[in-house]
């Protein structure tokens, strides 16, 4: 029997995909994502690989490549060196490339979450350079448009119980989920040549922290902040003047 809260193209998903339903049942019931027990979600029209190795991708997030595309017409980048910083399942890199000439390097600390990447390219058959590395160790020149929807949920922050199967390295961030904007943003004002576009995915209550934080080290730039379809703050974007 279906549970209430599963959709009916789920269940049907579940059910093609396996005979031990009541097992399926039992873990749903104990808050286990169902985007891991069906094995890929669709991200902007890119078919997405999703296991534990990686944070499912948000239907939010789409709007975060919705509105860096539509960016980076209006700015006239043509052809973009772009740098994925916490690329995660690759979803991001992978959208962009499938939707605009690009070259697109994506980096994130997690070797699992890597290989994931890797193999949601090739499921999409897009070419990206993956790396594993620190995000604060790493030189950012000589990119066009810089993107992250890093970590940034507060470490005393009550979250749904169906994270606690997602990778903490891909949810958590100290100075109340500030801290890797502030990374990444310090890192940038201390570049010779800087991007002509920073895009940023967000907590909800962000926003305000975020833009002192780039005018403290990147005054040059134009803070943009958009809300999601919930009509929360969610996307920031920093153009250079």
């Amino acid at each position: 029997m279906k549970p209430e809260f599963i959709t009916e193209v789920d269940w049907k998903c579940l059910k093609e995909k396996y005979n031990d339903l009541k097992n399926i049942i039992e873990k749903l019931n104990h808050h286990y994502p169902v985007q891991y027990l069906i094995g890929n979600v669709d991200f902007y029209n890119c078919d997405i690989k999703v296991d534990e190795r990686a944070l499912i991708p948000r239907y939010e997030t789409e709007f975060l490549v919705e509105k860096t595309i539509e960016k980076i017409k209006e700015l006239k980048i043509n052809n973009p060196k772009i740098l994925d910083i916490g690329t995660g399942s690759g979803c991001i890199s992978i959208a962009l490339k499938k939707n605009i000439e690009c070259e697109i390097v994506a980096i994130d600390i997690s070797k699992d979450a890597i290989s994931l990447a890797k193999e949601n390219a090739l499921r999409n058959n897009v070419s990206i350079k993956f790396g594993i590395k620190d995000m604060r160790k790493m030189n950012y020149e000589n990119y066009d448009v810089i993107i992250s929807n890093p970590p940034y949920v507060s470490e005393d922050e009550k979250v749904g119980l169906e994270t606690k199967y997602e990778p903490p390295i891909a949810l958590y961030a100290k100075k109340n989920g500030l801290y890797y904007y502030e990374e990444i943003i310090r890192k940038i004002s201390k570049m010779k040549t800087k991007p002509k576009l920073i895009c940023f995915e967000i907590g909800s209550s962000q926003k305000d922290q975020i833009k002192e934080i780039s005018k403290s080290y990147l005054s040059e730039y134009e803070f943009i902040a958009l809300k999601d379809l919930a009509k929360k703050d969610r996307y920031i974007f920093l153009i250079k003047k």
